[in-house]
C-alpha cells in the first residue's frame, strides 16, 4: 500500500511516539522511510539568500537525523534523511511531493483550541496543502 513514507521529525520527545509506529508500518508494507526535519531558525530561513554557514542547531539536527536513521537501518529498513530549511509546513509538503512520498507521518502535540489558534498547527497547514495521506500519531505527554 505505502512504498515511500515521509516522517516529519521535530527532534523532540514527540518523535519517541511517532518513530515506533512508522517503523512498524514500514516493515508491514515494505516501505522505505524518508526522515525529514525542518530547521526553521533565522539562519535556516536565510541560509541560501545570505550564503550562511550551518548553525550549531542545524548541525545538531543533521546529527540527530543521521543517528536515528542508523538505528532504523539496523532493523533492516531502507532510510534516507533530509534536513530541510524554512517554513515547516511548506517544506514538509514540498519534500513529500518532490521525493514521491505516498504517506506523510507526523506527531501531534495535543494542543487545545486556544493553543492551536495562537501557535498554529503544522499538521493543519500540511493537510490543507497536499493530497498525500497523513498519519498523525499522538505525541507522548511529559510530566512537567
Amino acid at each position: 500500500m505505502y512504498r515511500h513514507i515521509l516522517v516529519a521529525l521535530e527532534n523532540s520527545s514527540a518523535d519517541e511516539s511517532l518513530v515506533p509506529h512508522v517503523t512498524e508500518l514500514a516493515k508491514t508494507c515494505g516501505a522505505a522511510l524518508l526522515l525529514v526535519h525542518v530547521a526553521d531558525g533565522w539562519a535556516a530561513r536565510h541560509f541560501d539568500d545570505l550564503k550562511l554557514a550551518e548553525s550549531a542547531e542545524m548541525k545538531a539536527d543533521r546529527a540527530y537525523l543521521d543517528g536515528l536513521a542508523a538505528k532504523i537501518r539496523a532493523s533492516g529498513l531502507g532510510v534516507e534523511v533530509e534536513l530541510a530549511l524554512g517554513n515547516p509546513p511548506t517544506e514538509i509538503v514540498r519534500t513529500a511531493e518532490s521525493r514521491g512520498c505516498d504517506l506523510i507521518a507526523m506527531a501531534s502535540h495535543g494542543h487545545k483550541l486556544i493553543g492551536d489558534v495562537f501557535l498554529g498547527s503544522t499538521i493543519d497547514r500540511v493537510r490543507h496543502n497536499t493530497a498525500i495521506p497523513i498519519l498523525v500519531v499522538r505525541g507522548r505527554l511529559r510530566a512537567g
